[in-house]
C-alpha cells in the first residue's frame, strides 16, 4: 500500500484528488486542509509527517491570487517559496518523495515555441517569482521530487475561468475577453490523474515536468467554447491585453512543451476540448 499526503484538500486540485481517491485502491490517502497543515509552519509539517509513514507528499497548497500577490508580497512568498522549502526539508528528513505543482508563470511569455523544462525562467510578477523560488528551494534540498508545471488550471471546483465565464453569462448580455494571450487550459482532474499515474509507476525519473492539456488557444477561444457548450447567447468580443489592464503582467505565450512527461512517464494527455466537455458535464452533475 502506497501512502500519500495531500495538502490543501479544499483547493480545486485537492478536491479533484479527493474525487479520484476511491478509484485508487492501492493508495492510502491522507488529506489535510491548509489550516490542518500549515506548510509555512515547520513544527506542523514535522508533526504531520511523523504521525504516518508517507511515501509521497502532493503539495497542492499555493498562493494563486496573481493580481493580489503584487501587494501581498510577503504572504505570497511565505506560501509559495518558504512553504515549499519547509516541505522539501521535511520530505528529506522523513524520506518522502515530494510532488510539487508549479506554474507557467515562471516564464516571461516571450517565446514563440512551447517552453521546455530546461528553458530559462524569467517570471514577470510576484506570483511567478515566488513560485520559482519555491522550485529552486526544492531543487537545492531534494533528490526525490517531481515538480510539475501546469497552466490555466480549471475544474468544477473552486474559482476558475470556466465557472467565472458561466456566472458572467448569466449576469451580462455582452463580454470582452482577451484574445492576444495564448496558452493551454488544463483540467485539474486530468492533472490529478497524471500525478496518481506517476505514483503508481513508482518511477525514479525525478525532475521537472510540464503538464497541460493538448492544444494552443487564447482566453477568447476558451470562453467561446465554454459558451458554445452551455448554449449561452452572450455576445463575446475579442479584446487586447492593453484593453484589460491588471496589476500583474500576464505572459503573452504560455504553451508548455509536454513531450518529456509523455515520453519518460508514458502519460497520455487529452485535448483541451475533450477535457472541457468532461469538466462541464461534471459541473452540471454537481448542480442536479
Amino acid at each position: 500500500m502506497i501512502c500519500v499526503l495531500v495538502t490543501a484538500k479544499n483547493g480545486q486540485l485537492g478536491q479533484c484528488f479527493q474525487n479520484l481517491a476511491p478509484q485508487y485502491a492501492d493508495i492510502e490517502f491522507v488529506f489535510k486542509t491548509s489550516s490542518e497543515l500549515d506548510i509555512t509552519n515547520k513544527a506542523k509539517i514535522e508533526g504531520a509527517f511523523g504521525s504516518h509513514s508517507f511515501d509521497y507528499c502532493i503539495n497542492c497548497a499555493a498562493y494563486t491570487a496573481v493580481d493580489k500577490a503584487e501587494e501581498a508580497i510577503e504572504l505570497a512568498d511565505k506560501v509559495n517559496h518558504i512553504g515549499a522549502k519547509l516541505l522539501a526539508e521535511s520530505c528529506q528528513k522523513f524520506n518522502i518523495t515530494l510532488i510539487h505543482v508549479s506554474t507557467d508563470f515562471v516564464f516571461d511569455g516571450k517565446a514563440t515555441v512551447p517552453y521546455l523544462e530546461g528553458d530559462i525562467t524569467n517570471p514577470l510578477g510576484v506570483y511567478g517569482k515566488t513560485k520559482l523560488k519555491g522550485e529552486q528551494a526544492i531543487l537545492k534540498t531534494l533528490k526525490h521530487y517531481f515538480i510539475i508545471r501546469t497552466s490555466w488550471l480549471y475544474s468544477e471546483y473552486g474559482n476558475n475561468f470556466l465557472k467565472t465565464m458561466l456566472r458572467l453569462a448569466e449576469q451580462r448580455d455582452e463580454l470582452g475577453v482577451v484574445g492576444d494571450q495564448v496558452g493551454s487550459p488544463t483540467y485539474a482532474k486530468d492533472l490529478a490523474e497524471a500525478i496518481l499515474q506517476i505514483i503508481e509507476l513508482k518511477t525514479t525519473h525525478y525532475g521537472i515536468y510540464h503538464y497541460s492539456n493538448e492544444g494552443e488557444i487564447s482566453w477568447f477561444d476558451f470562453a467561446k467554447e465554454i459558451f458554445r457548450l452551455s448554449g449561452s447567447s452572450i455576445k463575446l468580443n475579442k479584446i487586447e491585453t492593453k484593453d484589460y489592464p491588471t496589476p500583474a503582467i500576464r505572459p503573452k505565450y504560455s504553451i508548455l512543451n509536454t513531450d518529456k512527461i509523455s515520453r519518460l512517464l508514458s502519460i497520455k494527455i487529452p485535448n483541451w476540448k475533450v477535457s472541457l466537455e468532461k469538466a462541464y458535464s461534471n459541473l452540471l452533475k454537481q448542480k442536479v
